[in-house]
């Protein structure tokens, strides 16, 4: 149990990246679009890195274990620890994310229509790619006149 705690302080720097990944995120999409889309994403964002780093390390944990491979049993098993409580973390966030804004919980389908005037949103041309997607980004970071 002790070296297990003493592989945890090994798993620090994956701690600090995932920190230091959640500050850019947040700060670079809030100062895009908004803070209230950048909570949104980084939710999202963190739910999928989480479960997939719960995943891989156990999933190396168990191999290290298999092998009998103490040594990389103990490092795998407190980056998985890592990537759980990351995801405990994240699942709480949103629960109260959602909780404080539940318009966030009902997303528009791709049959919705929009109820402005007599058109609707098969009748606004989309701009769809790659391409479209950096332009209209750069577009943010224009100069306005």
């Amino acid at each position: 149990m002790l070296r297990l705690l003493a592989g945890l302080t090994r798993s620090l720097p994956l701690v600090i990246a995932l920190v230091v990944l959640a500050i850019v995120v947040y700060f670079t999409i809030s100062w895009v679009k908004s803070p209230m889309k950048a909570k949104e994403i980084l939710i999202k964002l963190f739910l999928i890195l989480c479960s997939a780093i719960s995943i891989f390390f156990v999933l190396a944990s168990i191999y290290a274990l298999v092998e009998d491979n103490t040594a990389v049993f103990e490092l795998a098993a407190s980056c998985a620890v890592v990537g759980v409580v990351g995801l405990v973390i994240t699942l709480i966030c949103r629960h109260f994310f959602i909780k404080h804004h539940p318009h966030y919980r009902f997303k528009r389908t791709a049959d919705g229509k929009t109820q402005t005037g007599e058109q609707t949103i098969e009748d606004v041309p989309t701009r769809a790619g790659t391409f479209w997607t950096i332009y209209d980004l750069l577009g943010h970071f224009r100069p306005k006149k």
